[in-house]
């Protein structure tokens, strides 16, 4: 019997530069993570637009996963700091719109990162079949 969280919808906001890579590495190492888990690949994590996370969860993913640069960052040093931010303030966004702040999580995925991105997806996805 296949599981729920199998049904679900995750979109990943990855940095071209530093997580994309990580997530290419999984494919290519024939990780498995649930089908559900669509990519947008963008410069830096700080540049995402709350609006974006909000109308993605309104149009029916059941959740966002921000795959962060962390200190790695090409664009600056304030990229955890600002994207740490941006989750935080687009979380009480959510709830004032009645999504739970917890369909949106964020970690930093470095370039060779493949097995702990795998295991965020996983993990992200088991959590959102229980809210």
């Amino acid at each position: 019997m296949e599981s729920s969280s199998a049904k679900l919808k995750v979109l990943v906001f990855s940095t071209d530069k530093i997580s994309d890579p990580a997530i290419d590495l999984a494919g290519l190492l024939k990780k498995h993570y649930p089908a559900g888990v669509y990519t947008i690949s963008v410069p830096c994590s700080s540049a995402i637009k709350p609006r974006w996370i909000i109308h993605a969860l309104q149009r029916g993913f059941d959740g966002v996963f921000i795959a962060a640069d962390g200190t790695d960052c090409p664009y600056g040093e304030l990229c955890v700091p600002n994207t740490a931010n941006l989750v935080a303030a687009t979380q009480i966004k959510m709830e004032k719109l009645g999504i739970a702040p917890q369909r949106l999580k964020m970690a930093a995925i470095c370039s060779i990162c493949a097995e702990p991105f795998v295991r965020y997806m996983n993990s992200f996805l088991h959590d959102l079949d229980t809210i």
